[in-house]
């Protein structure tokens, strides 16, 4: 990390931010043996040039992590060049296009990654919803589409090869739509774990789905065809927003397909009730924070990476053909 030539404020603000990362107890990978994965949604990130404090801290925080997944990076990517800096030459990073409509926002998906510890293997694209034929036109239509198609990517850590889809789920006024987009998020996914040419069956789903609690219809609707949170703490209702009251970000999986998910998982509490001790000598009002940093907490889960011993099982089970 490269937090050189820094005023004594930033340092500061360093300072208690690493104290607060402490205490999230994020357990450190290790190299072949385990992954830590997170999702994040970086508030309106490269709308608005961050302060040099604000790029030293959300570096920082995306460094606890070997793999994030980055919702609302916008169009202009200066900023993520400052973070990708500071973060230092091991680190990479995979990103979407942009949409220029209202819908789209101009907003981005990007994987960010350590390739100490994490290889991107060549997949990154867009999920694309599924059309019909227009029997009048003879065109390929969607019948409902994302507002911003989720994001792609293959990664392999260790013996364990895995593929990410990344999903920002509309806002808004109407719930029955951005059920109609987690629908089709879980159909998308279901058909795909089902398909023989799927590259990889280990498919973690993660992203902003803007969900306000785990008892709610809408994560009912994404859990529908078989998605689960991977670890006991991700099965409660730890909230994601910055009050820690609402459950907007997910990290899901099939549990049939795999055991490399270790039971360690949670938030990174960068907010912790008070944000000016992390910008000293900045009057900022909490909302100012939020485009300074976030409006949302990283949502993180370790994966085993080692699992040469549970394909060795899979083989041994194999039926016996005479």
């Amino acid at each position: 990390m490269n937090h050189k030539n820094v005023s004594r404020d930033i340092a500061l603000g360093l300072r208690e931010l690493q104290e607060r990362i402490r205490k999230a107890q994020i357990p450190s990978s290790k190299i072949d043996e385990s992954l830590n994965l997170a999702t994040w949604n970086i508030r309106e990130f490269g709308k608005e040039k961050r302060s040099k404090a604000a790029v030293h801290l959300i570096a920082e925080i995306l460094g606890q992590f070997d793999l994030i997944a980055i919702a609302e990076l916008r169009d202009n990517l200066k900023d993520l060049g400052r973070v990708m800096a500071i973060l230092g030459p091991y680190w990479r990073a995979v990103y979407s296009d942009y949409l220029e409509d209202p819908g789209g926002n101009r907003e981005r998906f990007a994987y960010l990654y350590d390739e100490r510890a994490v290889t991107f293997t060549g997949l990154a694209s867009e999920a694309d919803p599924p059309r019909k034929k227009n029997a009048r036109t003879g065109e390929y239509e969607s019948l409902i589409t994302w507002w911003r198609n989720p994001y792609i990517g293959s990664f392999r850590s260790s013996s364990l090869d895995f593929i990410v889809v990344t999903a920002h789920i509309r806002w808004g006024d109407d719930p029955a739509a951005r059920s109609k987009e987690l629908s089709m998020l879980a159909d998308w996914v279901d058909r795909r774990v089902k398909d023989k040419s799927w590259e990889d069956k280990d498919i973690i789903v993660v992203g902003d789905f803007n969900i306000p609690s785990l008892d709610d219809s809408l994560y009912k609707a994404v859990t529908a065809k078989g998605l689960r949170a991977p670890t006991p703490l991700l099965r409660t209702d730890i909230g994601t927003d910055l009050e820690k009251v609402k459950r907007y970000d997910q990290i899901l999986h099939y549990p049939k397909f795999t055991k490399s998910f270790s039971n360690n998982g949670g938030i990174l509490d960068f907010y912790d009730g008070d944000y000016a001790k992390l910008f000293p000598g900045m009057t900022l009002s909490k909302q100012e924070f939020t485009y300074q940093v976030s409006d949302h907490l990283p949502l993180w889960v370790q994966l085993n990476t080692d699992v040469e011993t549970e394909r060795l099982e899979q083989i041994i089970n194999l039926p016996v053909r005479h």
